[in-house]
């Protein structure tokens, strides 16, 4: 009888303990990222984000997705590569870009600044699809960059309107292949939302 009551209380404690690592840790990424309906069925809160984003900056869901996807494959927490030194001692990482959009610290200051969204956090997805709602929107502002137009948002999200508008991304080849690449991903996935609603 003891035997059985303490698996009893094991058991609870080992789910308790799941749905805490579950919430400190978050969300795992959707199971198939070719597929923007899958995607939005699997995660419904994420399609709900995606939307509220296109009508508050009028970003198409197809662009911020794609945008997600090149950035973090849909990771919460997805971070840049670590450097070494000598190969072998972690020094760092590439940059501070940090969540879905992998966002750089500065520009995420000014985000959160800009929009008096004090506690947005780089890992909630809301948070990012606002973020990037916010950024294309300053680019067709800034820069004239249509909110549809994927390639050259990517390339102006890549390198800082500033970068973009001395041409950066120009001496970039695999920058250049990424954005291009991009156009594809987009198309596929506004094909597929409007074919799920």
């Amino acid at each position: 009888m003891k035997r059985a009551e303490h698996l009893k209380r094991a058991a609870k404690f080992a789910f308790v303990f799941f749905l805490a690592a579950c919430t400190l840790f978050g969300d795992s990424p959707p199971a198939d990222l070719e597929n923007a309906c899958s995607i939005v069925r699997q995660k419904p809160d994420w399609g709900r984000d995606l939307r509220r984003a296109e009508r508050k900056w009028g970003v198409p869901v197809s662009v911020q997705m794609a945008i997600i996807w090149q950035e973090s494959k849909f990771v919460a927490r997805a971070k840049p590569p670590r450097e070494y030194f000598f190969g072998i001692i972690p020094v760092g990482r590439v940059t501070s870009a940090y969540g879905y959009a992998q966002v750089i610290d500065g520009t995420w200051e000014e985000y959160r600044d800009a929009n008096n969204r004090w506690i947005a956090s780089r890992d909630d997805f809301g948070d990012a699809t606002d973020f990037i709602g916010w950024y294309v929107d300053r680019s067709q502002r800034i820069l004239g960059i249509r909110k549809s137009n994927v390639r050259d948002n990517y390339l102006a999200y890549h390198e800082g309107h500033a970068g973009y508008r001395r041409g950066n991304h120009r001496s970039k080849q695999w920058l250049i292949r990424v954005a291009n690449d991009l156009v594809e991903r987009e198309r596929r996935y506004a094909r597929q939302l409007r074919k799920c609603g």
